[in-house]
């Protein structure tokens, strides 16, 4: 009787999500094409945003309107095309990326989405590219390393401008982090410290959203 309610469960869930995507904006055949690329090509495909998120990234990006964007973690690039969208003619994303093997397929998504112009990729470890910028950001994308949230938040808080917004991706983990994590289990451990910090930083107001892995979207007062 469990396993029948859980099923239900899932294909309700399944169901609703179905549902959400035939009732929101179709996605952009570029993205599409990316989404097929990378599941075909890329090891950890499922960490691509997608049709969702990537509406909900766009949409964000448009009601701030941002002149100058951060993303931290390009993956094979699909964020920065739906964050870029909200870019006026003359501004500007960055986005950072350790693993240099996915450069060439994110850039060729970047030129195929007409916004090789906004988009400036830069490659290596985050922590040490972000002391080198010197541009203050309307809007900043967390999605890399989750054991290093906190300090890629500390190391950016003061070159976000005041009423601009960081979005931090994966903030519910898959759920654990309503479990007590392993020692050795840093990417969790990094997400539950980052979500302590947020939670008592009076600078900021912030709410997490249960859409897909959890995403927090953080305010500067």
């Amino acid at each position: 009787m469990l396993n029948f309610q859980k099923q239900k469960e899932v294909k309700k869930e399944r169901d609703i999500e179905r549902y959400i995507l035939e009732h929101i904006g179709s996605e952009d055949p570029v993205l599409q094409e990316l989404d097929r690329e990378t599941h075909m090509k890329v090891l950890g495909a499922r960490m691509l945003s997608g049709h969702l998120q990537g509406q909900v990234l766009t949409l964000f990006s448009k009601m701030i309107q941002p002149e100058r964007i951060l993303e931290i973690g390009t993956f094979t690039g699909y964020s920065a095309i739906c964050l870029a969208k909200g870019l006026p003619e003359n501004g500007k994303l960055i986005t950072i990326e350790l693993d240099d093997e996915l450069e060439d397929l994110a850039q060729k998504y970047f030129v195929k989405a007409g916004l090789k112009q906004k988009i400036i990729q830069l490659i290596g470890p985050a922590l040490e590219i972000i002391p080198s910028l010197s541009e203050t950001f309307d809007l900043v994308f967390l999605d890399a390393d989750k054991s290093e949230y906190v300090e890629y938040y500390n190391l950016i808080f003061d070159n976000v401008r005041k009423g601009g917004c960081i979005i931090a991706d994966n903030t519910l983990w898959s759920g654990k982090v309503l479990e007590k994590p392993a020692p050795d289990d840093h990417q969790t451990l990094g997400i539950i410290a980052f979500n302590e910090m947020i939670k008592n930083d009076s600078r900021v107001e912030k709410v997490i959203l249960p859409l897909r892995d959890g995403i927090t979207i953080i305010r500067k007062k």
